[in-house]
C-alpha cells in the first residue's frame, strides 16, 4: 500500500515542505474542538490532527487505513493519554450511530473511490447537533489546473480520484445536502480548505 510505504517520510512534508499550511490547519482544527467533546478521527495519518486535537477534548479515537501510518501516530501522540488508535475503512466504520460529538477526516476525501459513502458513514457516527470537520488539499489551482503537487504524488503511487478547486470542494458538500457548510483556507504552499458543517439528520 502506497501509505504505508510513505508512512516513514510523511512527517517531513508535514513538518517541513508543507510546513505553513499544515500550522494554520492545526489551528482551525484545533479552535473547533471543546473540552466535553468526544472525537473521531478518520484518517489520522502520523498524527498531525491528533496531537492538537487530543489535548483539546475529553476522548479521541484516532483511526486510518494504513497500519504503518497508524503506528507512526502512536509514537507522536505518545504522551497523550486521552486517544485510543484503531485502523478502520472510512467507509465501513463499525461504531454504532450518533457515537461522536465532533467528527474529524483529513485530507482524505480525494483519495476514495466513494467519497459520498464515507461522508455517509462520517455522518451517520456523529452525535445529533454534531459537527463534521472534513480538512483536504486543494490540488487544483484557482483555474483548474493541476498542482505541480497533485502530479508529482500521482506519479510517487497516490490515486487520487477527485481533484478539487475551493469552489468544487464546497459544491461537492453542498450537492451531498450540507446547506450550512462552510468553507476556511489554510493557505501555503499545498493549501488546504476545511469544511465545517453540521450533522444532517437523514
Amino acid at each position: 500500500m502506497f501509505w504505508d510505504n510513505v508512512a516513514g517520510a510523511y512527517d517531513i512534508f508535514v513538518n517541513v515542505i508543507n510546513r505553513k499550511t499544515h500550522q494554520k490547519l492545526k489551528r482551525i482544527v484545533s479552535s473547533l474542538i471543546e473540552p466535553d467533546n468526544t472525537v473521531l478521527e478518520c484518517a489520522c495519518g502520523t498524527g498531525l490532527l491528533s496531537a492538537v486535537i487530543a489535548p483539546k477534548c475529553r476522548q479521541l479515537t484516532a483511526t486510518d487505513y494504513s497500519e504503518k501510518m497508524l503506528n507512526k501516530a502512536k509514537k507522536n501522540c505518545a504522551v497523550f493519554q486521552s486517544i485510543t488508535f484503531s485502523k478502520a475503512d472510512i467507509t465501513a466504520l463499525s461504531y454504532p450511530d450518533g457515537s461522536f460529538d465532533k467528527v474529524v477526516a483529513g485530507n482524505v476525501i480525494h483519495l476514495l473511490d466513494n467519497p459520498l459513502a464515507a461522508l455517509y458513514e462520517l455522518n451517520r457516527v456523529c452525535k445529533d447537533g454534531g459537527m463534521l470537520i472534513i480538512p483536504t488539499y486543494m490540488n487544483k489551482d484557482t483555474k483548474g489546473k493541476t498542482s505541480g503537487f497533485a502530479n508529482a504524488v500521482e506519479k510517487a503511487g497516490a490515486d487520487f480520484k477527485r481533484q478539487f478547486t475551493v469552489e468544487s470542494y464546497e459544491r461537492f458538500f453542498r450537492d451531498a445536502g450540507y446547506s450550512d457548510v462552510q468553507i476556511t483556507l489554510a493557505n501555503g504552499s499545498i493549501p488546504c480548505a476545511v469544511a465545517v458543517m453540521k450533522k444532517v439528520i437523514r
